[in-house]
């Protein structure tokens, strides 16, 4: 009778285990489930963001003129860190897919964001308001956007609501008033629509 209940005892025992694996199986995908599901709502909430801001042309150029010389910058920065790499990462693009998969690419990335005091969700709010405004928007320069807007900051708080948003704006503005980011020539305009990011899917 005793080592009947012992059997059973020990058949419960290696149920209840088996429970406890499928319970943490499936806590981790409802976990990564939750996190995919945040990161798709973060997305479309900087999309929608991103095509109602309420600028005119003019502040939109200003705007997307601040967002091109950090991208620019973070390209070049990625380049001079990367020699080898040159003809393999011809644009930003390039680099964000490359990095995903290339343990070396994704390490100089990170130092590159360190660098400029970037982080990760900047660098979406930028290349997301390049996507959606890119196609449009000329590039003004530093003389140019000083003579049109005094204050690009108030502008920025002011106007953009999204904290994403907002604080992605503000950090390339930043970069670009503090000499980090390198003015762009009169004649490298037309290759500034090659450093397109992935379009979202």
């Amino acid at each position: 009778m005793a080592h009947i209940v012992d059997n059973k005892l020990q058949a419960l025992d290696t149920q209840f285990k088996e429970l406890d694996i499928i319970k943490d199986n499936l806590t981790r995908q409802f976990e990564h489930h939750s996190k995919i599901l945040a990161s798709q709502a973060a997305q479309d909430e900087m999309w929608t963001a991103v095509l109602v801001l309420g600028f005119t042309s003019m502040e939109l150029n200003i705007l997307y003129s601040y967002v091109i010389e950090v991208l620019i910058c973070l390209h070049t920065r990625m380049l001079q860190k990367l020699p080898d790499l040159v003809r393999s990462l011809p644009t930003l693009t390039s680099i964000l897919r490359r990095k995903a998969k290339n343990k070396q690419v994704r390490i100089v990335w990170e130092s590159v964001l360190e660098e400029y005091g970037l982080q990760e969700r900047d660098v979406t709010a930028l290349c997301t308001f390049f996507i959606a405004h890119g196609n449009k928007a000329e590039h003004y320069s530093a003389n140019v956007r000083r003579m049109y807007i005094k204050d690009v900051t108030f502008m920025i708080t002011n106007m953009v609501k999204n904290q994403a948003l907002q604080d992605g704006l503000l950090r390339a503005v930043q970069i670009v008033e503090k000499g980090k980011a390198a003015s762009i020539p009169e004649t490298t305009r037309a290759p500034l629509k090659e450093l397109m990011p992935p379009v979202k899917d």
